[in-house]
């Protein structure tokens, strides 16, 4: 299995989840950094052809990372792990996709999850986003940093957290503006796919929706835009209070 993309190989090696080779067909400014990176990180690097790496590869840029895993074993984590690390921490944020089935989107909000901080973003097995190496792109490499966990069961899921004090929302247009809404303390946000939204056991899980407030024709967003507004929302009141709920 190989990672391509220069963020994507840049932010794998960084997390020391990269087994290689770095394989390097093209030698240019930007994959002699790599280079550099891998040997401080005692990866190998070998030099192929453009057929070969284009062969293992198709969708590089000269460059190849060979990975065991396109997530990376550090970002993975049971909702029970994660839960037992929390301790008595007051402030957590975790997200919850519901059929985010677009790689594009699913990589773009793990890339806001990664600025934003998120503490653990849980999906669907069987309905969510699995094109992996399309996801490790689009999220520049955060893919390899964010916490992610996978269930059968995302209203069981919903239902452990609200057992460890979560109070969770579900992002919808409808719903009572975020910036009226107290996002702090151990909150969980739970995004719905575009067209389907929040399936109905999970949105009955829900303590409250809410809303970005919006002036346009167009009454939707889409859902990584979206969560990238939300989440700074997040952010935004936890670093002018500090304190949570």
């Amino acid at each position: 299995m190989y990672l391509t993309g220069f963020h994507a190989i840049e932010e794998r090696i960084k997390s020391g989840n990269a087994c290689g080779p770095l394989l390097v067909a093209k030698p240019g400014p930007r994959a002699r950094e790599l280079i550099t990176l891998a040997n401080n990180n005692k990866i190998r690097v070998e030099r192929t052809g453009t057929f070969d790496i284009d062969r293992l590869a198709p969708d590089n840029r000269g460059v190849a990372l060979q990975v065991d895993d396109i997530y990376g074993q550090g970002a993975e984590i049971t909702i029970e792990e994660f839960l037992a690390k929390l301790g008595d921490r007051k402030n957590a944020l975790v997200i919850i996709l519901d059929g985010i089935t677009d790689p594009h989107n699913y990589g773009a909000i793990l890339r806001s999850c990664d600025q934003f901080g998120v503490d653990l973003v849980i999906s669907a097995k069987h309905r969510s986003a699995k094109h992996a190496e399309v996801i490790s792109k689009t999220s520049a490499g955060a893919v390899s940093w964010v916490p992610q966990a996978e269930t059968a069961n995302l209203v069981r899921a919903a239902e452990d957290l609200k057992a460890a004090d979560f109070w969770i929302y579900g992002a919808d247009m409808e719903g009572e503006s975020a910036y009226r809404k107290d996002l702090r303390g151990r909150t969980a946000l739970v995004l719905g796919g575009e067209g389907t939204g929040i399936s109905r056991l999970l949105r009955e899980r829900c303590d409250g929706m809410v809303g970005i407030p919006a002036d346009g024709r167009i009454d939707s967003l889409n859902v990584s835009v979206a969560a990238g507004i939300l989440l700074y929302e997040v952010k935004r009141q936890r670093d002018n209070t500090g304190k949570s709920k």
